[in-house]
C-alpha cells in the first residue's frame, strides 16, 4: 500500500522538499553545461522580471515555443533552467542564442522558473521580451546577463 504522500505515482513530500531547497543546494543539482549560471542575487531579479513580463504576456515558455520565436527573430533575453534532465532536450538552444547574439543565463531550478512565470508546471526555458511597464528592471537584468562570463 502506498503512503498518503504518494498519489498517482508522484511523491508530494519530495516535490515539496525541492521547493524549499536553498540556492546552494539547488546549484549542486545542475547540469555541467549550465554556464553562465546566474548568481543568487541575479536569479531573484530574473524571477521578478519574468513575473512582471508574464503579467504583460511578454514571455515565451518552453523549448518548442522559445525555439520557434527565436527563429522568427524575436528579441530579448533567455533564461534556462540548469537542472533539466535529460539536458539534450534543450542543449542546442544556447548555441542558437549565441548565433543570434541574444544574452542568456542559467538559473538553478526549473520548478522555480516555471513558478516565476505564473505556471504550475516546471519549465526548461523562458524568453523575456521588452515592455514599457517593466523597462527599468528589464534593462538592469539585460546588462547583468550580458556581463556574465561567456560559457567555456
Amino acid at each position: 500500500m502506498k503512503s498518503p504522500a504518494v498519489k498517482n505515482g508522484i511523491d508530494h513530500a519530495e516535490e515539496a522538499e525541492t521547493q524549499e531547497l536553498s540556492y546552494d543546494e539547488l546549484v549542486t543539482r545542475i547540469s555541467p553545461i549550465a554556464n553562465p549560471l546566474a548568481s543568487r542575487k541575479l536569479t531573484k531579479k530574473l524571477y521578478k522580471v519574468i513575473k512582471k513580463a508574464s503579467k504583460e504576456k511578454m514571455v515565451r515558455r518552453g523549448v518548442k515555443e522559445v525555439q520557434k520565436f527565436l527563429r522568427k527573430g524575436e528579441k530579448g533575453f533567455v533564461v534556462f533552467a540548469g537542472d533539466v534532465t535529460p539536458i539534450e532536450v534543450m542543449c542546442h538552444l544556447p548555441g542558437v542564442c549565441e548565433d543570434l547574439d541574444l544574452p542568456y543565463a542559467y538559473v538553478p531550478s526549473k520548478s522555480d522558473l516555471g513558478a516565476s512565470s505564473g505556471a504550475k508546471r516546471a519549465t526548461c526555458c523562458i524568453l523575456v521580451k521588452k515592455h514599457a511597464d517593466y523597462e527599468d528592471s528589464y534593462k538592469e537584468c539585460l546588462t547583468l546577463v550580458k556581463a556574465l562570463p561567456p560559457p567555456i
